[in-house]
């Protein structure tokens, strides 16, 4: 029996693939982390800005780690008239991009905040609405590309 070798792109397709992981868990321990932080009205601590950076960078992470897949496989030249190359060609990337920059904005946001509760909800609001998008970009994934699953490759 002959053993696949894996080539660089399946091996960052297998990364992007796993990563996905850690952004979602990040992504959604920091939202609950800033809702609490936000409705209890607790200080904004160092912890919560480690927590928010470390969430931005898994996501920036994950986006270059897309676009290396996106052009090496060519996904720009899909045909937009056939559902699953639409989807990944521009729905994707395009979700991907805008949840990334609603994290990015979010955390820049409360950074610059004056007040504890102006960061917690800065980032509640902007993280919520990126894994929101996040969440909508996998159910369209489904429904475009139905070999693909929710949590598998």
């Amino acid at each position: 029996m002959k053993k696949k070798v894996m080539g660089i792109y399946e091996i960052l397709k297998s990364a992007h693939s796993g990563w996905r992981y850690l952004v979602i868990i990040l992504l959604l321990v920091a939202f609950v982390n800033a809702l609490i932080g936000y409705a209890g009205k607790k200080p904004y601590t160092e912890g919560n800005r480690k927590l928010n950076l470390f969430t931005l960078i898994s996501a920036h992470i994950q986006l270059l780690l897309g676009f290396v897949l996106y052009f090496m496989h060519d996904w720009y030249r899909g045909d937009s008239a056939v559902a699953a190359q639409r989807y990944w060609k521009m729905e994707h990337i395009g979700m991907m991009v805008l949840a990334i920059i609603l994290i990015t904005v979010g955390n820049s946001r409360a950074k610059k905040a004056a007040t504890d509760l102006i960061k917690h909800r800065s980032v509640f609001m902007y993280f919520g609405l990126a894994l929101l998008l996040i969440t909508a970009a996998i159910f369209a994934m489904v429904k475009a590309d139905p070999s693909r699953s929710l949590f598998g490759m």
